[in-house]
């Protein structure tokens, strides 16, 4: 009985080892298999997240920034530089780790230096403690950036940055243009090149281990450096311009003004300036109006300034020739129950004439007598309903209608400057085409080593002819515009301003030249918008600012005078100074 009992208990304590066992086997098994699932699940399934915690510990990558390129003048002159500067910023999750905010003394010290409220400095830090990044202050100064190194704040940090400044100011702000806080051009040429100003900044990507030295690197991307860019504009003839522009616009009380100085062989603009301009070193405060470059934004009905095409166009259609007089009286007409008329009854004028005499009858007898398409395709041959060709951002192609069907009066209105709407830019293109001796080519910004083919659309020998009719304008007509020492011509140009409807009462007064006749190398448009005085006339406003702008543009590009072989000289004058030439050409090639 004892046996039975005691072997019992032995098969009893057998089968609960045995229990045990297996628990302890399966449970053992299960472990195994949770692994084998999780290491399949990790290494199968979802890599990519130990991959990335690896990276985020490991995995480092070293930036290597580029400066913005320079801007300067066609004689090396800057207008944009980047100056080094420095960013504060700060890292809130360090702050709060080391207590900083319990440094009031150096936070007060910190926004004072920046011009900032301490309060919202530590609000703007303590709002987002999680937070790896904010930035305190942009682009601050040097000796700021110094001082704020010595207070030794914990989090606070400072990062190397460029900031851009324009040592011209606002004589060349519109040309030259501005870039944003990140340096990303958004006006003038800083936006229209923004892509080879900025470059691009190289980068190292390696590996390091947990003291961190470096043990692996995975790639070298080189940085291309940032092209530098000369500007066709001469910065002499730009500051010239814009004093005499600036003094025009206050003196006459005008809503603004621009002047354009051009090239006329090559293109290239030599000078481009507006009133009001904009401090490009300090935006603060700035009206968006002042950021507009109106001398391609802008379009106004440019007047009598058009009434040598009109001339032009007649004698290219072989409708006149330089000796044709033509016949305005009574001084009036009506063209399908419109009036166009003259101040008063000139009777027969030359060519000449009608330009000295600005004689709306004169031009409208001549337009009227060509082909309508071919005065339109004259007008459209000039350029007066396409960009310039500068590439500038905002350029307005003008505006001059296609449409098939012109009245008589229209076409008389168009062949006096009415009826269209052009640019400053536009209309120093087509002076500069007159100038050159018919060839159109594109106005370019840029300082240009080959000269443009670009496209004849008049006559060498009609366009010599109109140089000395508008030789006889200034001389006859617009005294202010005269040039000491230079022959010099060119057309005044008054007009009422457009409104809704019709005209309302503001003029615009203009003026376009060429100089030096004998070899012309320059033109100069000058426009005054809305003159507030009493006096508004293109010869009044527009002239004397010309002439100035000429004069100095002529001197300081050392091109010889060329008076003493004007029409000015007598007769018998101009022989002696003939045979003059002739001898001394003569002995120069003897010797």
């Amino acid at each position: 009985m004892i046996d039975s009992v005691k072997r019992k208990s032995e098969q009893n304590k057998v089968t609960a080892i045995a229990w045990r066992f297996y628990v302890v086997l399966a449970v053992i098994v299960l472990i195994y298999l949770g692994l084998m699932a999780r290491a399949a699940y990790i290494q199968v399934v979802e890599p990519d997240m130990l991959k990335k915690q690896g990276d985020l510990r490991s995995l480092r990558t070293l930036a290597n920034t580029v400066q913005r390129g320079s801007i300067v003048d066609r004689n090396g002159d800057q207008l944009a530089i980047s100056v080094p500067v420095e960013t504060v910023w700060a890292d809130p999750k360090m702050i709060m780790q080391n207590n900083a905010l319990s440094m009031t003394e150096h936070w007060q010290a910190l926004a004072d230096v920046l011009g900032q409220d301490v309060d919202q400095l530590t609000r703007r830090i303590s709002k987002n403690p999680k937070k790896r990044f904010v930035y305190v202050e942009r682009k601050v100064s040097p000796a700021m950036a110094n001082y704020i190194h010595e207070l030794k704040i914990p989090g606070v940090f400072l990062r190397k940055e460029s900031k851009r400044f324009y040592p011209a100011g606002e004589i060349s702000a519109h040309v030259v243009g501005v870039t944003d806080v990140d340096d990303k051009g958004i006006e003038g040429i800083e936006r229209v090149y923004d892509e080879l100003l900025t470059g691009v900044g190289g980068q190292k990507r390696f590996r390091k281990d947990a003291k961190g030295r470096k043990i692996e690197i995975l790639s070298v991307e080189e940085s291309r450096p940032p092209q530098d860019l000369t500007l066709s504009i001469d910065q002499r003839i730009q500051a010239l311009a814009y004093r005499e522009l600036k003094g025009a616009v206050a003196a006459f009380k005008a809503r603004s003004g621009s002047v354009v100085v051009t090239n006329v062989h090559t293109g290239e603009i030599l000078a481009m300036v507006n009133n009001p301009s904009y401090n490009p070193n300090n935006l603060a405060n700035t009206a968006t109006h002042r950021l507009r470059n109106r001398a391609i934004t802008d379009v106004f009905e440019p007047g009598s300034t058009m009434k040598p095409l009109t001339v032009l166009t007649a004698l290219e259609f072989g409708a006149a020739e330089p000796d044709t007089v033509i016949d305005t009286s009574p001084g009036w007409m009506r063209l399908g129950g419109r009036r166009v008329s003259d101040p008063r009854n000139r009777g027969e004028l030359s060519l000449t004439d009608i330009l000295v005499t600005s004689s709306n009858m004169g031009t409208t007898k001549l337009a009227l007598s060509v082909p309508k398409e071919f005065l339109l395709d004259k007008f459209f041959e000039m350029g007066f309903a396409e960009d310039t060709g500068t590439g500038l951002i905002g350029e307005s192609p003008g505006m001059l209608s296609d449409r098939s069907r012109w009245s008589k009066f229209e076409l008389a209105t168009l062949s006096w400057g009415h009826g269209l709407a052009i640019s400053p830019a536009q209309l120093a293109r087509f002076y500069s085409t007159v100038a050159n001796g018919g060839i159109k080519r594109p106005l370019s910004i840029l300082k240009t080593d080959k000269i443009p083919e670009g496209e004849r659309v008049l006559s060498k020998h009609y366009t010599a002819e109109v140089l000395d009719m508008l030789e006889h304008v200034v001389n006859e007509k617009v005294s202010n515009a005269k040039v000491d020492g230079y022959r010099v011509g060119g057309k005044t140009g008054t007009t009422i301003k457009a409104v809704a409807g019709g005209y309302g009462n503001d003029y615009v007064g203009t003026f376009a030249g060429i100089a030096p006749l004998s070899r012309p190398e320059l033109a100069v448009v000058v426009m005054i918008n809305e003159p507030g005085g009493d006096l508004y006339h293109g010869g009044e406003i527009a002239a004397p600012v010309f002439s100035r702008v000429m004069k100095g543009a002529l001197q300081l590009l050392n091109i010889a005078p060329d008076a003493t072989t004007s029409a000015a000289l007598s007769d018998a004058d101009s022989e002696k100074q003939v045979a003059t030439d002739s001898a001394v050409i003569k002995g120069q090639s003897n010797v």
